[in-house]
């Protein structure tokens, strides 16, 4: 029996009056898989996930969806759970994500992003990251390291030569430095716009919390606003990001007490997510045939070479993703 007649059958033996009507919701890029349940009579539908439990373990959603609610963030509520078989029954949040308002509605963007940020900042402030696995050195260097072994080799065809190496590994050291001395706090991973749903009450609903860690303060700042599938210009980044340091000494909060040294430690952070995410997508192309992700690199190598153009420490860094991109390096002004 494969997954699919699994979860029908699951779905089946515990709604056994049928009328239920079982649909493609989303897929991510892991095995994961989700489906809308429907049901007659106009009962609010339900969300099944579908985790292969030889590489997928529900625990950590379980978990954290329980974190989560505890801190009354708008995150799905686990409902029923098979975890030997790896199903899980979920409320549902909807169909509208940020990405998709955002995109119908740019003019709705202060709102949105201003109900994330409040999001953000309950979550430092409310779910306490003790337990969770710990961002540390290895995890940080581990995901840059996909962009060396995957983007470059794989997606752009050029090995890196042993000088390039040593420039590239120098910068990750400048980088773990500046993220491993940043306050820690309860890290989503991926707070973005196509994992925040866009929902009338208690916006945004936040979605694919399970890979959750305790880690530096801006990490998830960086995903909401130097975004993958989403670009805004600068200037409103900048509005954002004050507000959220604003909002954030309100709430005691460890940030940065100037903003400058705040937004460095922004800004670096993004560095290091934007390699990663790099490589990550490189893989799911050339590994995973999920050639999706390919139309969102530009946007992020342009994160990534704006941050090495702004800071003198990234300079041969930025020399390096040039040479890999076939672009010829401009010296800018740099801090």
């Amino acid at each position: 029996m494969d997954r699919l007649e699994l979860l029908n059958d699951w779905v089946a033996r515990r709604f056994p009056d049928g009328g239920t009507e079982l649909t493609p919701a989303s897929a991510d890029a892991s095995f994961r898989r989700y489906f809308r349940l429907r049901f007659p009579g106009g009962r609010p539908a339900c969300i099944v996930m579908d985790a292969p439990p030889d590489k997928e373990d529900c625990g950590p959603f379980i978990r954290i969806a329980g974190l989560l609610a505890a801190a009354e963030i708008n995150a799905p509520r686990v409902l029923d759970a098979d975890t030997a078989q790896g199903f899980l029954l979920l409320s549902d949040l909807g169909e509208v994500t940020y990405l998709r308002e955002l995109q119908a509605r740019p003019e709705a963007a202060d709102r949105l992003y201003r109900d994330a940020i409040e999001a953000l900042i309950r979550m430092q402030t409310r779910v306490d990251p003790s337990g969770l696995p710990v961002y540390d050195r290895a995890l940080l260097l581990r995901e840059m390291a996909l962009y060396w072994e995957w983007y470059a080799p794989r997606h752009r065809a050029r090995a890196l030569g042993e000088e390039q190496m040593r420039i590239v590994a120098a910068a990750c050291e400048t980088l773990i430095a500046n993220l491993l001395a940043q306050p820690r706090v309860f890290v989503h991973r991926d707070y973005h716009s196509r994992n925040l749903m866009f929902c009338q009450d208690q916006n945004p609903g936040v979605l694919d919390f399970q890979d959750a860690v305790a880690g530096p303060i801006t990490y998830d700042l960086v995903s909401l606003l130097k975004d993958a599938y989403i670009e805004w210009d600068e200037e409103r980044v900048l509005d954002w990001t004050i507000r959220y340091w604003e909002a954030a000494r309100a709430a005691g909060l460890a940030v940065a007490d100037a903003f400058g040294d705040f937004y460095r430690d922004f800004e670096w952070m993004g560095l290091q997510r934007h390699l990663k995410v790099l490589g990550i997508f490189a893989r799911l192309s050339h590994r995973d045939g999920k050639d999706g992700y390919l139309q969102d690199m530009p946007l992020v190598l342009s994160h990534v070479r704006r941050t090495c153009r702004r800071y003198q420490a990234f300079a041969p860094l930025l020399k390096v993703v040039d040479s890999i991109e076939g672009i010829e390096t401009k010296t800018g002004v740099t801090f």
